[in-house]
Order: C-alpha cells, then structure tokens, then sequence
C-alpha cells in the first residue's frame, strides 16, 4: 500500500490551470467589475462627511430597530473614529456588502430552486457541506491564482465561504409554508410564480432573513482572511499586527470589526422581524397610523384585510360547507 495514492491534487491543480487558461476573459471581467464595485462603495463612504456617515447609520438604526440602537450605533463608530480606524473600516463595510449583495443573489435562487426540487437538493446538500466544512483558507488559493493579489480574491472567498447558510436556510423557509396555504393558492387557479411571490416568500421572510443575517456574520468573518489576500480594511491592520507583534493595533482594528459585526447583526435582524421591533420608527409610524384598539390590540387595516381573505379562502377550499339557509323557502 506504499504506492497506493489519489492524486486528487494534481486533478484539482490542472483543473484551476485551464479554467485560467480557458476562461481568463471571463476572469478579467469578473475582476474588474467586482473591483470596481467595491472601490466605488468605499470612495462613495470615505467622501462623505464623517457625521454624515454616522447620521445616516444611526438613522437606520432607529429606523429599523429602536432610538437606543441608534445611540449605541453612534457611541459605537465614534470609538471607530477614535482609534483611527474609520478608512479601514469603510474598507471592509464596503467589501463585506458587495460579498453579501452578491451571495444573496445566488442563494436564494438556489434556495428556492433546493426547496421546489428534491433531486436538485440532494445534490445541492453535499456541495454545501464541502463549502461550509473546507477551511477558508484553501478557498484563497485557487481565487489569487484566477484574480492575483488584491480585493477581489477576498471577496471570492468571502462569497464562497459565506454561502451555504443562505441557500439551507431559504430552502428551510420555503419547505416550511403551511401547505394547505399553497393548496387554497392552487385552489383559485394561481400560478406557481404567483404562489411563490405572494405566498411562499413573504410567509418564508424571516427565515430568509435570518439566512442573510448569517451569511453578513460570516462575510465579516473572513475580513482577515481577505487581508491576506491583500485586500485593504480592517483585516489588513489585523495581518500587519500579527507579522509585527503589535498589540495596540491589533485591539483596535479587533475592536473595530466587533462594532460593525454587532451593528450589522442587529440591523439584518431587525428586518428579518419589523413587527416586532416596538421601538423601531417604523413601528411607531405603524401604530399611529392604525384605526384604533380592540381588545387592547392595535388593529392594523392591512393585517386584518390579509387575515380577512386568507380565512375566506380557507373556507372556501374547504370540502366541508356551512349549511345553506334556506330562509322561509
């Protein structure tokens, strides 16, 4: 058994050689687009007056979640100005959601396609394994050699590595609509896109939504891995800090990665569950604009006209009918 071996390696190295040598065009093309959108978000951030920046981010914080989140979001990027490190940070907000707009994209197709297709799924499932088990630092060998040293190699990675819980869970959300919902929607003659739009996605939204709160978490997740590739941001200052035993620095752009992981967690989880941020403003707009109480509940106009005609078609889906009155006849 000495000589026994699988050169699963060489495979894979001449794989990746003429993918580059085969589709380099394309590979030129997905880095320059990829580069530009992520240099154009960073500018767009860095020429922006500072308290602008930290207004408008406080601003989604209330407007999504509550005013105390709003005060934590400004306490908490003033300490990122503070420490020096609001370029880097930038850096890295930018290139974390470009990763994330671009793995939404892929995964929740993906998702709904695994949820519609059970063949589809049982191959998708094991892709998906091999992507969140690989370690992350593999994924930035093949991704330097197809885009060179730079910020696009960790956004490749990022994507890759940030994927799988976007699909399981978009799938997970989709197979778990109430499916006497889907048979009433079959039932008045709806078709399969309509039912996907109006009923099986908005009902699967907050699984949806917790999907993308964990692939943000694990984007920003591999901002080191990206600075090992080269990319600028906070994950730079942490590789500098390591290779030169420099604490101070290391705490702070650590510290810095905290702050937006916590306000980017927060943020993705409050529109996973609008109804129930009571503090949020677009709660308080909601509340103000409801007709009354009944009950000791709000009743909003919209929730109860949805209520309304899910139960109409209910019943009229149903095979057991309420007896007709035949009134004097």
């Amino acid at each position: 058994m000495d000589g026994f071996r699988i050169p699963i390696g060489e495979w894979a190295d001449a794989g990746v050689d003429w993918i580059r040598d085969t589709l380099g065009w394309l590979l030129s093309g997905i880095s320059a687009v990829v580069g530009w959108f992520v240099d154009a978000l960073a500018n767009a951030l860095l020429s922006l007056p500072i308290v602008a920046v930290i207004v408008i981010f406080a601003a989604l914080a209330w407007l999504l979640r509550s005013w105390r989140f709003a005060i934590g979001t400004v306490v908490g990027f003033v300490l990122i100005l503070g420490v020096g490190q609001w370029v880097t940070s930038m850096q890295t907000l930018a290139l974390v959601l470009v990763a994330a707009i671009i793995a939404v994209v892929i995964a929740v197709p993906l998702g709904i396609a695994a949820a519609r297709n059970d063949t589809f799924s049982a191959i998708l499932r094991p892709v998906l394994d091999l992507m969140q088990s690989m370690p992350a630092f593999v994924y930035l060998i093949p991704a330097i050699v197809f885009f060179s040293i730079g910020v696009v190699p960790g956004v490749v990675a990022t994507v890759i590595f940030a994927l799988p819980p976007g699909v399981r869970l978009t799938e997970l959300g989709i197979r778990g609509v109430d499916s006497e919902t889907v048979e009433a929607g079959h039932a008045f003659g709806a078709t399969p896109g309509q039912i996907l739009r109006g009923v099986q996605l908005p009902l699967a939204m907050p699984s949806i939504m917790a999907g993308i709160n964990q692939l943000i978490m694990l984007a920003l997740s591999m901002a080191v891995i990206a600075g090992i590739a080269g990319a600028d941001g906070l994950g730079k200052e942490i590789v500098q800090a390591m290779s030169t035993v420099d604490i101070a620095k290391g705490v702070e752009a650590g510290l810095s990665v905290v702050i937006l992981a916590v306000y980017l967690d927060r943020l993705t989880g409050a529109l996973g569950a609008l109804k129930n941020q009571r503090g949020s403003l677009l709660g308080a707009i909601a509340r103000r604009r409801g007709p009354g109480q009944k009950g000791g509940e709000t009743s909003h106009p919209q929730d109860a006209a949805q209520d309304a005609a899910t139960e109409a078609e209910r019943e009229k889906a149903s095979p057991r009918r309420a007896p007709i009155a035949t009134g004097g006849i």
